[in-house]
Parts: C-alpha cells; structure tokens; sequence
C-alpha cells in the first residue's frame, strides 16, 4: 500500500484538497478531535502519515513513505536524498533577511563582520552570507525568531515570511530575500525508479491537475 507523508500545519488542508482530487482521502486529520497519526484511505489504495514539516522528508528519505509533500525551505535547509517530482504551486512564502526598522543596516551586505544573525534555517543562512563572503554568527532559535533583533541578541535574522504581518506587527522589516518556496512533491528515489505501489502513476494523476 503507498504511503504517503503528510505535513502537520499551514501546508495540511491544501496537501489534503490535492489528494481528493486524485481520489485518496485523508480528510479526517483535519477534525479537531482527530489525534490519529496515521490513516487509511477508505478506498484502501494508500495510507498517510501526519508528521512535523522537518520531518517529512526523512521519513520519506528512509523509505517509511513513499511520497511526501514538503515546503521547498525545508529541503533547501535538510538537503534530504530525496526525489523532487514537482512544485505543487501552493505554500507560497519566502525566505528573508529582516532587521529593526530602526537599524542603520538596510542591506544585508552592510552588516558589520560578525553580527549575530538569529535562524532556525541555520544551513541556509550560513550559506548564504559564505556566498556573501560575510562572517557572521549563526544563532540557532526554534521559536520566536522576531525577539532576536527586538531583544538586541542579534542584528538580524532569517526567516519565512508570508504576508509579512508578522514582521510589521514586531518592527521589524525584510531587506533581502534568499528564495522563494512553494510546496513540492517528493519520493523516495528507488521506489520512484522501480515504480512500488503504482508510485509513477499517481506522480502523474498530480501532474495533470
């Protein structure tokens, strides 16, 4: 039976209408009294798993799914051996560099050598100010990212952004976008190659919607 690994949070409900309409329903995650992490398909034609964003790609990685929908920053930060079948088109969000709308540095570039740049991209952002040729320190934050620059611990940070609400609401403002991610298809590279669970098939049924 395919499985398939589904993301929890703001990519679940157009993970889930995309699925429907290739006739797999997985739409009893989204009730709120569900706590089931892994459901079946009434049509008994594939099964999903409800897991943490990071973490549909290592499951997706080791084969415990054979498919997986995942934002395109979660594969730029976890470099996953992992197929990428296709952009879903939906998710749209960016990865920025933001500071205080008070800062003197309005270009990421114009940041002093080793600043303190606050991520939970911590990959991401390394490589971006080495390709800058700009020392920074990277500091790893989970939560909160906006209280980096608000609290004075760093002078930047690098983070989604949506509609940007949230940048705004804290004083904050972007001054640089790294790339832009949108959801993608993944699969595991040698289920794809040998096709298990009609895999290739239902990569194409998504590609035609």
């Amino acid at each position: 039976m395919l499985t398939i690994a589904l993301p929890k949070g703001a990519l679940l409900g157009d993970s889930i209408q995309l699925l429907q309409r290739v006739g797999l329903d997985f739409s009893s995650f989204l009730a709120p009294e569900n706590r089931q992490l892994q459901i079946e398909d009434p049509t008994c034609q594939a099964r999903a798993l409800l897991v943490r964003t990071q973490d549909v790609p290592v499951y997706v990685g080791y084969g415990q799914a054979q498919l997986g929908i995942v934002g395109y920053d979660v594969l730029r930060e976890k470099t996953p051996q992992v197929a990428q079948l296709m952009d879903l088109g939906f998710g749209q969000c960016r990865l920025s560099v933001a500071v205080k709308a008070t800062s003197p540095y309005h270009t990421p570039q114009a940041l002093p050598p080793y600043s303190r740049v606050a991520s939970k991209f911590v990959h991401c952002a390394h490589e971006y100010f080495q390709q800058l040729n700009l020392p920074v320190e990277i500091i790893p934050l989970y939560g909160s990212v906006e209280l980096g620059p608000i609290t004075g611990m760093s002078e930047a940070i690098v983070d989604l952004v949506s509609s940007g609400k949230t940048l705004r609401e804290n004083g904050l403002v972007e001054i640089e976008i790294l790339f832009q991610s949108t959801a993608r298809l993944i699969a595991h590279p040698l289920s794809y190659r040998l096709n298990t669970h009609n895999l290739q098939s239902w990569s194409n049924q998504l590609a035609e919607l």
